[in-house]
């Protein structure tokens, strides 16, 4: 955060003269005086910062009716890149290949606890104020030894997942911690929900060296907490 202080450190560390008393850091009416002649010589020093631009929002409104939900659940489908019909049936949104997002046929407010008929079943006895995202992809794959299958998830899936992530969050009042945020494979460990081995996302196809759930999860909370 930039402070008054700065001001003077900075014209001094171009060689300006603001007088004795602006060195000191006492920015008296005559120091102050002598600074503005200067900044007007100067005036990219008072230039506001560059703001990093925040991508706009990608979820439309219309799929996010309100429901009171708890947390959100990130997987991959297990299937090829492309949101097929069975996998829009399990989530309420998902991130095909090419970055795009797609809507799942469940409404997010049948998750709303208790959950009702036609409800997106995507996690084992953690579906109830559960919004399910997923990335597309991944079939074949096998944890160990890895090997990501014949349609690895993306760095365009993974760059879309925070943006919609975000605005979830936003939407539902979700905070980003590791037990409201948090991916599949994290489930058992975080909720103490037993999973049946799920390992989604453990392992990132194009980022070999981030390896674990936690290390995943991680990463794109941390990502998602940026675009808050």
């Amino acid at each position: 955060m930039t402070t008054l202080l700065d001001v003077p450190r900075a014209l001094l560390a171009r060689g300006y003269d603001i007088g004795k008393t602006g060195a000191d850091g006492d920015l008296g009416p005559s120091t102050l005086g002598a600074m503005l002649k200067v900044l007007k010589k100067v005036p990219v020093i008072l230039a506001p910062a560059p703001v990093p631009s925040m991508p706009a929002g990608v979820v439309p409104s219309d799929w996010m009716p309100w429901a009171e939900m708890q947390r959100i659940v990130v997987h991959w489908t297990a299937g090829s890149n492309t949101a097929s019909v069975l996998d829009k049936e399990h989530y309420h949104i998902l991130i095909e290949g090419s970055g795009k997002v797609v809507r799942g046929k469940p409404s997010i407010d049948l998750n709303q606890a208790p959950v009702k008929k036609g409800y997106a079943a995507h996690t084992l006895n953690c579906n109830s104020g559960s919004i399910g995202v997923s990335l597309c992809g991944m079939a074949g794959a096998v944890e160990s030894p890895f090997s990501a299958g014949n349609s690895p998830i993306t760095r365009a899936q993974w760059e879309a997942l925070p943006n919609v992530l975000a605005d979830l969050c936003r939407r539902y009042s979700i905070p980003v911690t590791p037990s409201t945020v948090l991916s599949h494979a994290e489930v058992q460990a975080t909720l103490g929900i037993t999973q049946r081995g799920k390992w989604d996302i453990a392992r990132l196809p194009f980022e070999p060296s981030v390896k674990g759930a936690k290390a995943v999860g991680d990463l794109f909370r941390a990502a998602t907490k940026i675009r808050l």
